[in-house]
């Protein structure tokens, strides 16, 4: 298939149709309950932490990068004697979030460079934009190359500076925020300027752009499970509008997904947070040592060990290791060992993950 030539943005024709508008209105209003249940979780790096994990195993599922809960939070640990090629991928997509947020934390912008960092994050390597020709995305079962992105580096520059200004300057285009993320994502999977870890690096994009504009505080819908259920639409409809320009299912797909991802989480968040109190109830009126770093530390790791609750309590490793093993020992946390190391689930937090 011969290369599609990509058209700037802003977009020269009026794609919110009342179809579009509509669902986009219902989709804001889930975003809206979403971020309010947020903020009702006193810790954020509880829903950074549990629910960046998920993202990440989900969106590294999306390109054929399989683990299971178990090995990314064994990953976490950094224990000897568990080595996981796939984990440690998943481990590099969560540490390219966060390096995301915290790099549009203060003005609300997201450069190119910014971009690169957290490719950079996730890969493991600084090769950055594509200078070499002979990339082309083909159908995963028959290998027919379906798409073939642009192959000069002068012109993914020239691309990647006009997103770059379309994703920060909002007086470029007045769509609806939900609709330009849409955008954002068909436009940066088709510049596809990375060689590897496009489609994660705009996963994270969409997030963060939820950000930007305020309608999260924190980077944690995540909508690779939506594209994962419903994965060959995914990219028929990127393909469509290549072919076609046809942008309403493209643009109605992703407001499905924001939405339903949105409901989900509300209700994940809702059941992280009674099983919160659940903890803060039982550890308060039965063990002396109680703090609120201690359940905060619970639920950040849902496998923990005791180098994290010395650093998070600030007690020595004997203090530690007496806490964590008086929980284990009363069926708090499960207590399994691992090389020469020990480590503690949370398994009714697990439980309620792995859903």
């Amino acid at each position: 298939m011969k290369s599609v030539e990509l058209k700037k943005l802003p977009l020269k024709k009026d794609i919110e149709s009342k179809r579009i508008l509509k669902k986009s209105a219902t989709a804001h209003r889930a975003l809206a309950e979403l971020k309010g249940v947020v903020s009702s979780i006193p810790n954020e790096s509880i829903l950074i932490n549990t629910l960046g994990l998920q993202e990440a195993k989900d969106s590294s599922a999306i390109e054929n990068i399989i683990t299971t809960h178990d090995d990314i939070f064994k990953a976490e640990l950094n224990l000897d004697g568990f080595k996981s090629l796939n984990a440690k991928e998943v481990q590099n997509y969560i540490s390219a979030l966060k390096k995301g947020f915290s790099l549009i934390s203060k003005n609300k912008i997201l450069t190119n460079n910014d971009i690169i960092q957290i490719q950079s994050e996730l890969e493991n390597n600084n090769a950055g934009f594509r200078k070499v020709p002979g990339t082309a995305l083909k159908n995963a079962t028959t290998r027919e190359v379906v798409y073939t992105p642009p192959q000069d580096y002068d012109t993914i520059l020239d691309l990647m500076a006009n997103l770059e200004q379309f994703i920060n300057d909002e007086s470029i285009s007045e769509f609806d925020p939900l609709v330009k993320m849409g955008i954002i994502h068909y436009q940066f999977e088709s510049i596809h300027p990375f060689y590897d870890g496009n489609g994660r690096t705009g996963r994270i994009i969409n997030v963060l752009y939820l950000v930007m504009n305020n309608l999260l505080d924190l980077p944690i819908l995540y909508l690779s499970r939506y594209i994962i259920e419903n994965k060959g639409q995914y990219y028929t409809l990127l393909q469509e509008i290549r072919e076609t320009d046809n942008w309403e299912n493209w643009i109605l797909y992703m407001l499905d997904a924001i939405e339903e991802i949105a409901k989900e989480t509300i209700v994940l968040i809702g059941e992280i947070k009674k099983l919160i109190f659940e903890y803060k109830n039982t550890l308060r009126d039965n063990y002396k040592f109680y703090s609120q770093d201690l359940l905060n530390n619970l639920f950040k790791h849902p496998y923990t060990k005791i180098e994290f609750i010395e650093k998070d309590l600030g007690v020595s490793r004997v203090t530690a290791s007496k806490y964590l093993n008086q929980l284990a020992k009363d069926g708090i946390l499960k207590k399994e060992k691992l090389g020469t190391g020990n480590y503690y689930i949370n398994e009714k937090l697990i439980e309620i993950l792995k859903r």
